[in-house]
């Protein structure tokens, strides 16, 4: 994540979250610097966030309340991103994910990487998350659980 920006466009005009209540975020990456500055940054931008450095400690934080938004990387040990996403969608379908990837180039969806948008590591900045962010809980993705559609 590139937390660079133009001189005098720091936060200028910029509002990551939508209407009044703090978003909470949920921030997996097996990179514990990387997981200090997104945590640092995100809350910056006024989103409570929780960090796990994998998809077995991200499983434990994933309860009540349920965050608004998962952001994981997809290569880490124990449990990798890939399967951290299908848990996920299989059990809280309602919350949207954003999958983080060096090994995908541009930052169009993998095929077969079961999330709802997707960033190359290290080449997203914050305004980008941000959006990405803001899109998804604006219009949070429609999906089926046994065949029956789930709604918000």
């Amino acid at each position: 994540m590139s937390t660079e920006q133009e001189p005098g466009r720091a936060g200028e005009g910029m509002e990551c979250r939508g209407g009044a209540a703090r978003l909470r975020l949920l921030f997996v990456d097996d990179e514990p610097a990387l997981r200090e500055v997104a945590s640092a940054v995100l809350a910056e931008q006024g989103y409570d966030v929780l960090t796990a450095e994998d998809g077995l400690d991200a499983l434990r934080l994933l309860a009540d309340p349920l965050p608004d938004v998962v952001i994981s990387d997809l290569r880490m040990p124990r449990m990798s991103g890939f399967e951290l996403l299908e848990v996920v969608r299989e059990r809280f379908p309602r919350v949207p994910v954003i999958a983080v990837s060096g090994e995908f180039a541009g930052n169009e969806l993998p095929v077969g990487v079961l999330a709802d948008a997707f960033l190359s590591k290290g080449g997203y900045t914050i305004d980008e998350l941000c959006g990405k962010i803001t899109e998804l809980i604006s219009a949070p993705p429609t999906r089926q659980r046994h065949g029956v559609p789930v709604s918000q």
